[in-house]
C-alpha cells in the first residue's frame, strides 16, 4: 500500500511578501489573459453550442474528420472522435440551431451514407439564457460562499484570504481554459462551481487550525497541511485518472471536466499554502491580532 507523507515545510524561511507573490502574480497573468480574450472575442470565455446555439450530430462513418467537414454546406465547428465506439464521431455546428437548420444537416449526414446515431440543437435564445443562468449561478454560489465566511470568522483579513483565494482558484482555470482551447459549457460551469467548494474547504480547514486550535503557528499550519494537501492530492490524482480515462474511451464532456479540475486543484494548492498562508501570518503577528 503507497504512503503519502506531507513534508513539512519551513515556512518562516520566506517573508509574507515572498509567499505572496507567486501566487499574486500568477493571477494578475491570468486576469491579464481573460481581459485580453474579452476585448478580442467579446467573453471572458470561449462559450460552447449550450450557450451559443448549435446543432451536434453523433454519426458513424470511415471518412476522415477532413472528409466530414466537406460533406456539409453548414460550417463544420469541430469534429470530435469517439474511441470506445470505431468510427464514431460528434460533430457540432454554430448553426442557428432551429428545426430546420438541425433537418437539414441531418439530412446532408444521411444522404452522405453516414448513420446518425443521435442529433441535438438549441437556439442561440435558449443558449443565451442558459448561459445567463450559469453565469448566475456561479455568481451566486461565490457570493453566498463569501457572506458564510465573513460570518464564521467575523474578521476581514482572514476572510479576505478565503475570498480572494477561491476568486484565484476560479480565474486561474478560466484563463488557462482559453490558452488550451476550452470552451465554457454546462459540464465546466459545474467543474468551476465544484472549484468554489473545494477551495473553501482548504481554505476554512487552515483558519480552524491557525486562528481557533490551540498550539503554535507553524504547527497548526502542519497539522492542517497533513489533511488538506492529502485531500487536494487525492482529489487532484482522481480528477487525473478520470481525465484520462475519458479522453482514452472518447466519453464527451468529461475531460474538459476533469482539465478544469486538475487546473483549480492545483491552483488550490499554491493559493491556500502561499496566499492565504501569508496574509493569516500577517494577521497573526503584525496585524490586528497581535
Amino acid at each position: 500500500m503507497v504512503e503519502f507523507e506531507v513534508p513539512e515545510v519551513d515556512f518562516s524561511r520566506y517573508t509574507n511578501r515572498q509567499l505572496a507573490a507567486v501566487p499574486l502574480g500568477v493571477l494578475a497573468v491570468a486576469l491579464l489573459i481573460i481581459a485580453g480574450w474579452t476585448a478580442m472575442t467579446g467573453a471572458p470565455v470561449t462559450p460552447g453550442i449550450a450557450f451559443t446555439g448549435g446543432t451536434e450530430l453523433q454519426i458513424q462513418t470511415t471518412d476522415s474528420p477532413a472528409q466530414i467537414e466537406a460533406t456539409f454546406d453548414t460550417p463544420v465547428e469541430s469534429v470530435q472522435p469517439i474511441r470506445s465506439s470505431a468510427d464514431t464521431y460528434i460533430v457540432t455546428f454554430q448553426a442557428d440551431g432551429d428545426e430546420a437548420s438541425a433537418s437539414a444537416i441531418e439530412r446532408q449526414a444521411r444522404d452522405a451514407g453516414y448513420t446518425v446515431e443521435s442529433s441535438q440543437s438549441r437556439s442561440p435564445s435558449f443558449g443565451a439564457e442558459t448561459q445567463r443562468l450559469a453565469l448566475l449561478g456561479v455568481l451566486i454560489a461565490f457570493v453566498g460562499m463569501s457572506l458564510i465566511v465573513f460570518i464564521l470568522f467575523r474578521s476581514f483579513v482572514p476572510s479576505i484570504a478565503v475570498v480572494l483565494s477561491a476568486f484565484s482558484d476560479i480565474v486561474i482555470p478560466i484563463a488557462l481554459m482559453n490558452i488550451f482551447g476550452i470552451k465554457l459549457s454546462l459540464g465546466t460551469v459545474a467543474a468551476l462551481l465544484m472549484l468554489i467548494g473545494y477551495s473553501v474547504d482548504s481554505d476554512l480547514l487552515l483558519n480552524n487550525h491557525i486562528l481557533r486550535r490551540s498550539g503554535d503557528f507553524y504547527e497548526s499550519t502542519y497539522r492542517a497541511m497533513r489533511t488538506g494537501v492529502t485531500m487536494t492530492l487525492t482529489s487532484l490524482a482522481a480528477m487525473a485518472v478520470m481525465t484520462l480515462t475519458a479522453f482514452l474511451f472518447g466519453i464527451p464532456l468529461l475531460p474538459s471536466i476533469g482539465i478544469v479540475l486538475v487546473f483549480g486543484l492545483t491552483a488550490d494548492l499554491m493559493n491556500t499554502y502561499m496566499l492565504n498562508l501569508s496574509l493569516l501570518r500577517w494577521y497573526k503577528f503584525e496585524g490586528v491580532a497581535r
